[in-house]
């Protein structure tokens, strides 16, 4: 056997290990959760409050929660990460350029908890006196502070996005004319889109699945949201937090179904960029 074949059956073998561990987690959550789904009670636990002195055990307060800081964090992180994004490969000069994209890599290893713990100290006072409400534990701090922790990815994405653009096109919008903002915005970002919408929804996809920042930042209050500063539980902190004793009982089924949701808001979203995606190859 050549090199190549060897090598095609290797990345096809963990290509198939991957989806294969994906499908055996989904498996694994629908079958602990599916008490839930043949006594029909999935709407109720999925649309229901948190309550388990009334044996209310309904994930609606975590899952606005969870979309409210994830949306809030990736409507700061995306023009965040594009301008970043445009600084190293556009407008920086040289050492500049590298020093900053070096950080930024260097910012993708850093541990959640280093994030959270700034959060505390720094923002959450901040955010505290500025407003003069509440604890400043609450859906402003956590999203504010999951942007941050999501940009240096988007930010990766949009960069190599930015940067396999063919020079040809650049060049010729230099020679007729153009700015180096008409070249980005009519050349750069349409051809680069693809890329940068994958890095929009690994980005989103983190902030939903994000844990720590939750945990520490938001509150972890089981209430739906009214405002920005109120305090809020996600689906993976309640997931976390919650202790039950009882394997049967629909308190830990529960669990599982914040996580099959935890999937299907990720599904959506890479169906959607699919889709996006899809269409602008079909433009061509």
């Amino acid at each position: 056997m050549d090199r190549d074949a060897l090598a095609h059956r290797l990345f096809g073998a963990a290509a198939g290990l991957s989806a294969a561990t994906a499908v055996i987690i989904f498996i694994f959550m629908a079958a602990l959760g599916y008490p839930i789904f043949a006594q029909g009670r999935f709407w109720q636990v999925l649309t229901g409050p948190w309550s388990p002195v009334h044996h209310h055990y309904g994930i609606k307060p975590m899952l606005v929660g969870t979309l409210c800081i994830s949306t809030l964090a990736l409507i700061i992180a995306v023009p965040l990460s594009l301008g970043c994004a445009v600084f190293i490969r556009i407008t920086a000069p040289e050492g500049a350029r590298r020093i900053v994209h070096k950080l930024v890599q260097l910012m993708t290893g850093i541990p959640t908890v280093i994030y959270g713990f700034v959060g505390i100290f720094l923002l959450v006072p901040l955010v505290r006196e500025t407003f003069g409400h509440g604890s400043g534990l609450c859906i402003l701090s956590a999203g504010l502070m999951l942007s941050i922790l999501v940009a240096p990815t988007m930010i990766l994405f949009f960069v190599d996005g930015l940067g396999a653009v063919p020079i040809a096109y650049c060049r010729a919008v230099s020679a007729l004319g153009g700015t180096p903002i008409q070249r980005l915005l009519y050349v750069m970002i349409p051809h680069a889109w693809p890329t940068m919408l994958a890095g929009i929804v690994l980005g989103f996809g983190r902030a939903v699945g994000d844990t720590m920042i939750a945990l520490m930042l938001a509150g972890n209050a089981v209430a739906t949201p009214q405002s920005l500063l109120d305090p809020v539980r996600t689906l993976t902190a309640h997931i976390a937090l919650i202790i039950a004793a009882d394997f049967d009982s629909l308190e830990f089924r529960s669990l599982f179904v914040c996580g099959l949701t935890l999937y299907g808001v990720t599904t959506v979203a890479v169906i959607i960029m699919r889709y996006f995606a899809s269409r602008r190859e079909a433009r061509r």
